[in-house]
């Protein structure tokens, strides 16, 4: 069917288009629409989505146009590579191992695998990309390796000093293409803190002969053994370190650090063997530091001492020295006590084993504590003021009246009063110890005889006394003590 045509006069759209109309005023229908273009396809390149994305930084998802895929990747990358760091272990990193692997297949998968096409651009962006991120991370973990295998060295020198410096070039990058790594390298360091911790107390117990501070140095090498295995030769280094200063200069200091080894539990590690070096280290300092405390006047400390290196090490070359410690350090301190008592030696009399046996016949030389009236009279040698050089050790009472010897008839001369005036013998209670045994040798009177009823004598009072002691003469007060000291 033909369409109307329009009239002649009309004019149309097309021929003028001052007077252009709408189709619907003419009833022509409007031309269709012109088709949109067809999509470009965007090309994929399965081998470089494949490359960029081994990089980790999700280059092979922006070359095939998924942002938000690359985004969602990076965030989990970010986050298993902070785990891998703040939490290293072989897990973790396996967990990155896997992802890589994971975000490489992928990319492939998404660029179309063998299907895909060959976009050089892409190919040459995702290796400009994970190249350099490959190979930086091939040779920080090949550095990782090597500074790894310098620690070992110094670990199995018992370096701690060198394991220092290498532990010192660990940084973050280490942690993160080798997490495994820097576990063990943490490890030797920690032992290493430790064990120096442990040297320092070392070093007080050896400057100061404390016992508090060898426990503590004992007991941070006992914990490096025990809770970081392998490293006994660092724990070995540090505690030779400690043995090499025995001894130490100041003999009592060393004995208290010998002592505190020798009584030490064993704990099956390396720390026992310092047990080995009491044996050659005690002894002699057990002498010297004997001798001084004997030279210093503490003679019970030197005696427990010569008795320690007898006692504990019985048949060493210095035991004859320690004996003869003993007893001099024995001697000592029993004069010592004695010089001590003086005057309460009756009371609680005691022995000084060095002084000479008292015998009869002989004069036994005495010292004499209490009444010392007439005691200047006695013989030179009878006497001693050193208990040190005495036999016996001799205590007087108060002066009494003896026996009566003469009465003689007296007159005052102040007021003419007479009266009878009769003498008598001296007399002095007296107790005498040997001193080598302590035991009372004898307990006496001793009897003083004299001249009496001499023509004159003073005296206090209106008249004569009616009791006067006699006159000893030396010879007198000599025959006295000599039943007692000359017995």
């Amino acid at each position: 069917m033909s369409q109307p045509m329009p009239p002649e006069n009309h004019t149309t759209w097309s021929d003028d288009p001052q007077a252009a109309v709408l189709p619907e005023a003419t009833g022509w229908p409007p031309p269709p629409p012109a088709p949109a273009p067809e999509p470009v396809p965007r090309p994929r390149d399965a081998v470089a989505a494949a490359i960029g994305n081994a990089s980790l930084l999700g280059i092979g998802y922006l070359l095939l146009g998924r942002r938000g895929t690359a985004l969602l990747t990076a965030l989990v990358t970010a986050v298993l590579i902070t785990v891998v760091v703040t939490v290293p272990s072989v897990w973790s990193e396996l967990a990155v191992l896997v992802w890589w692997a994971a975000m490489t297949w992928h990319g492939w998968y998404l660029g179309g695998g063998r299907t895909g096409a060959v976009v050089r651009g892409h190919r040459r962006i995702a290796l400009a990309v994970a190249v350099p991120v490959l190979m930086v991370f091939g040779l920080v973990r090949f550095d990782a390796a090597r500074l790894e295998g310098h620690v070992a060295e110094a670990r199995q020198q018992g370096d701690c000093a060198r394991a220092k410096t290498e532990l010192a070039k660990v940084w973050a990058g280490h942690r993160v293409v080798n997490a495994p790594m820097t576990v063990r390298t943490d490890q030797t360091e920690k032992a290493c803190r430790r064990l120096s911790w442990a040297s320092e107390r070392l070093d007080d117990a050896l400057a100061d002969g404390d016992t508090k501070a060898l426990d503590d140095g004992f007991r941070d090498l006992g914990w490096v053994l025990a809770e970081l295995p392998g490293h006994d030769r660092m724990a070995g280094v540090a505690l030779d370190r400690f043995l090499d200063g025995l001894p130490t200069e100041n003999a009592c200091r060393t004995s208290a650090l010998t002592d505190w080894l020798k009584n030490r539990k064993p704990t099956g590690d390396e720390l026992d063997r310092a047990a080995t070096a009491v044996p050659r280290v005690a002894p002699p300092a057990l002498l010297e530091c004997a001798d001084r405390q004997l030279a210093a006047n503490d003679f019970r400390s030197a005696q427990q001492r010569y008795q320690q290196l007898l006692d504990e090490h019985p048949g060493h070359e210095l035991t004859g020295k320690a004996r003869e410690g003993v007893t001099k350090a024995r001697l000592a301190a029993e004069l010592a006590h004695v010089r001590g008592l003086q005057g309460g030696y009756c009371a609680q009399p005691a022995a000084y084993s060095g002084a000479p046996e008292f015998r009869g016949g002989t004069v036994n030389r005495a010292v004499i504590w209490g009444n010392r009236q007439y005691v200047d009279m006695l013989p030179g040698d009878w006497l001693t003021h050193d208990v040190g050089q005495a036999v016996l050790v001799v205590c007087t009472g108060e002066t009494e009246f003896g026996a009566p010897t003469e009465t003689c008839s007296y007159r005052t001369a102040s007021t003419g009063r007479s009266g009878s005036v009769t003498f008598r013998k001296i007399v002095i209670p007296v107790r005498a110890y040997e001193l080598r045994t302590g035991k009372l040798v004898a307990d006496t009177k001793v009897e003083i005889g004299g001249t009496s009823c001499p023509d004159t004598f003073f005296a206090f009072g209106d008249g004569p006394p009616p009791n006067r002691y006699v006159s000893p003469s030396d010879g007198d007060v000599r025959a006295g003590y000599a039943a007692v000291i000359t017995p």
